[in-house]
């Protein structure tokens, strides 16, 4: 028999009108469940990468790649900063204190993270400066007391720039008179916003300052460092641990946030296999369509068996159906899936703008347009599992189809 005698009469069966409709309304849901599947994993997969890749965007917006700190502060931070240059992959370094108060104003009070830093270091580490939404960070000066806020912070406090706050901090002044918290006035000079959770728990100071409100003498907290490619900042952190003095510890921002990013990457599996059961049910169908056509079949696997056909070159004909049922699914899912991912922010704004409502508030999603980060190996994972289980579903129905007796299949023919 001719080595293409499956593949050709496989691709026929699935163009050709079949006696019974049924067999062929399977058939057809097999084909839109498996694109639909592989679409909707493409998709979602790609919407929890934009959400991803936004969130550590946000966050590297304010916080440090590398902090080299110590618990009992640093004096000579500018010789350890020069130390930590000397790896080719740190950039700039700066000084900074971290601490915890409470902020009140005449309406409200939250608990903050204090940032105390250096202006003029600042920018060469962050670009929060870029951020500012009122004034700049320029306007700290050492001795005057003022503090940059987040926008939501400030909103919380309702306070607007020129407004006075006060700083609480976790400390007792122990005096004649009794014991008092020790507080200070600080001026709101500034308001930042650069979309994430800090705009709520976070203000800067003045690192002269800060040393003055935590007793810090002529000590930092330690040294922010910028790195040239923030994702590599464990390689560049092992290095850092083995060139610097013992004492200082040296962290990294996916270490501190990396409970988080677990977090988005766990849902981002489980998602993704809740998802993945669509593609499970399409290989079932293809595995009910393949039965049944077996049977519809009967009367012409008997006439290939008659004809000299074996067993094996029937069950590959049926392989060759399901496998190209599975193969066109797959095919146009991942196509559909790869124009929705692309383009699903602007059908989002799109749809916004004719029902005339905001899907995301950014006051409480911190964006206000649906992000969508398309990765390529993502698609040719779920490819591959849309493939692989069409070609599974199809051997229990080959081999149910090679078995099938001419003698039997001719008796009951009519």
């Amino acid at each position: 028999m001719n080595a293409n005698l499956p593949l050709f009469i496989g691709l026929r069966y699935i163009r050709s009108k079949r006696r019974n409709g049924f067999v062929s309304f399977i058939s057809l849901l097999s084909f839109v469940a498996m694109a639909l599947g592989v679409m909707a994993l493409i998709l979602v997969l790609s919407v929890m990468n934009g959400f991803d890749r936004e969130i550590r965007q946000r966050i590297l917006n304010v916080v440090s790649h590398i902090t080299v700190v110590d618990e009992q502060g640093v004096s000579d931070w500018q010789v350890l900063g020069n130390r930590a240059l000397a790896d080719a992959e740190v950039e700039a370094f700066a000084p900074f204190i971290e601490g915890y108060g409470l902020l009140s104003s005449d309406t409200a009070s939250q608990g903050v993270m204090i940032h105390g830093i250096d202006p003029a270091w600042e920018k060469a580490v962050s670009p929060i400066g870029e951020h500012m939404l009122i004034g700049e960070l320029a306007l700290l000066q050492a001795g005057e007391y003022g503090v940059v806020l987040g926008n939501l912070l400030a909103r919380s406090l309702g306070v607007i720039r020129g407004d006075q706050v006060v700083l609480s901090l976790p400390e007792l002044n122990v005096t004649p008179a009794g014991i008092f918290p020790r507080y200070k006035r600080f001026r709101v000079l500034g308001v930042f916003q650069v979309g994430a959770q800090v705009d709520n728990g976070m203000a800067f100071v003045h690192y002269r300052d800060a040393q003055k409100l935590y007793r810090m003498a002529d000590r930092v907290s330690g040294v922010q460092l910028r790195v040239s490619d923030p994702y590599r900042v464990d390689a560049v952190a092992g290095r850092l641990r083995n060139s610097l003095p013992e004492g200082p510890q040296v962290k990294t921002w996916t270490g501190e946030m990396g409970n988080l990013f677990q977090a988005i990457e766990m849902e981002k599996k489980v998602v993704g296999l809740m998802l993945a059961a669509i593609v499970a049910v399409a290989a079932f169908n293809i595995v009910a369509s393949l039965t049944l056509m077996v049977a519809d079949k009967r009367r012409d696997i008997a006439v290939l068996r008659t004809l000299g056909a074996e067993s094996h070159t029937v069950s590959r004909i049926f392989t060759v159906q399901g496998g190209a049922v599975g193969l066109f699914g797959v095919l146009t899912g991942a196509l559909l899936g790869c124009l929705l991912a692309l383009t699903i922010g602007d059908l989002v704004g799109w749809l916004e703008r004719v029902v005339g409502f905001q899907v995301f508030d950014p006051d409480i999603y911190f964006i206000s347009e649906l992000p969508s980060r398309l990765m390529w190996q993502d698609v040719a994972l779920i490819s591959a599992l849309g493939l692989v289980l069409s070609v599974l579903a199809t051997l229990y129905p080959a081999a149910r189809a090679g078995k099938v007796l001419p003698a039997e299949a001719l008796r009951y023919d009519h």
